[in-house]
């Protein structure tokens, strides 16, 4: 198995076979989040506006998103698992679009699947590209606005692959620092609007979601949609 772990915009357009799109501050632990919860159809998109247009046509989507951490105005929701924790999207249909992770999935145009990665379902979406026999799989770290390489999108990296290479890795110390390192904005009191503090947590808690999140093209739409498939 050829695996590639690569970083940022360019990453993506240069992703390959299974392209997995990381981004565990925020978006990919966002969609899980939201998708455990109920959600019928989740729409990642890179260009704000595509969203805004949805919800002129239908009331009822529900918008999450941000710009540089910041939720946009107008939005349902920030990028944020903590904000929404008590809604239920049962049934709902979800627009999402954010600074890095989004951006990613439209960017990874040569991919033959993209499937969403962060640490809350990683050995899952990891075991699934196993089953399906993949030679080629491509570790996308979408980062900081994708334009800054960030810890926590190298460190899932990193332990998906492992898991691919039928290799044992603990990962608790590393999680652990993140504190310290990309993580310490979810513990600073002067950003808990933006960065609550719950957060850290959510996107953290690894492998407790045990489904994979594939993301393919609607016919309808023609935009990605992000498809749960249940192991």
């Amino acid at each position: 198995m050829n695996i590639r772990v690569l970083q940022l915009l360019d990453g993506a357009r240069q992703a390959t076979g299974a392209a997995v799109v990381i981004d565990v501050f925020r978006a990919m632990s966002v969609e899980a989040h939201v998708v455990h919860q109920g959600a019928a159809q989740v729409y990642p998109v890179a260009d704000a506006q595509v969203a805004y247009d949805m919800k002129a046509r239908n009331a009822d989507v529900i918008l999450i998103g941000e710009r540089n951490g910041v939720k946009l105005p107008d939005f349902d929701f920030g990028n944020s698992p903590t904000e929404f924790a008590d809604f239920d999207f049962s049934g709902r249909t979800v627009v999402h679009t954010t600074s890095a992770g989004t951006q990613g999935i439209e960017n990874a145009v040569h991919a033959s699947q993209i499937f969403t990665g962060s640490f809350v379902n990683a050995r899952a979406t990891a075991e699934y590209i196993l089953s399906r026999g993949f030679s080629d799989v491509s570790l996308v770290c979408m980062g900081w606005n994708a334009s800054e390489p960030t810890a926590e999108d190298t460190l899932c990296a990193e332990y998906m692959k492992s898991i691919l290479l039928g290799r044992k890795t603990e990962i608790a110390k590393q999680i652990e620092e993140l504190k310290q390192t990309s993580g310490a904005k979810f513990f600073d009191p002067a950003q808990q609007t933006v960065f609550p503090r719950g957060d850290f947590a959510r996107c953290t808690a690894v492998d407790c979601f045990d489904f994979v999140l594939q993301v393919v093209k609607d016919a309808e739409t023609g935009l990605y949609q992000t498809r749960k498939i249940e192991l």
